[in-house]
């Protein structure tokens, strides 16, 4: 039984999809940084200072000064600041993947060309008694009338 799970995890295709999910936790890890570190801060302070991940809606009544302030209160909140941030990760994410998805396409696309560009199959050949060109299937030459050779 331990070599047969062996087999399965050394399978190329499992080895793949982990390699992805760690790549892929690591990338939306980077995504959210530079999203709430890096693009949401100018963007907060061109609309007037606002911080998105602050930004809440108070369900309970109670009047608090940030979020973090409601939610060590106990105070139910509808936190739309941090759905506005997930939501920009959530983009920024998609459109890498679309970039490299459109660049494995692309890559795919030229191998594909470059298939099809391989030379065809000849469909004539010369006579060896005349040296017209002939049909390939031709058995007899219809210029000099010469037998062929099959």
């Amino acid at each position: 039984m331990f070599k047969e799970f062996k087999d399965f995890i050394m399978r190329g295709n499992v080895l793949d999809l982990a390699v992805a999910v760690v790549i892929g936790g690591a990338f939306g890890k980077i995504v959210t940084s530079f999203v709430n570190d890096i693009l949401m801060p100018p963007i907060g302070l061109l609309l007037g200072g606002v911080d998105f991940s602050n930004l809440y809606i108070n369900l309970s009544g109670g009047e608090y000064a940030s979020l973090a302030d409601a939610q060590a209160a106990g105070a139910a909140t509808i936190n739309y600041g941090v759905f506005v941030n997930t939501l920009i990760d959530f983009l920024i994410i998609a459109f890498a993947i679309f970039l490299v998805v459109r660049a494995v396409n692309r890559l795919q696309a030229l191998s594909q060309q470059e298939e099809e560009a391989a030379p065809a199959a000849p469909t004539t050949k010369t006579c060896p008694y005349c040296f017209t060109e002939i049909p390939i299937q031709a058995t007899r030459c219809p210029h000099c009338t010469s037998q062929l050779e099959g």
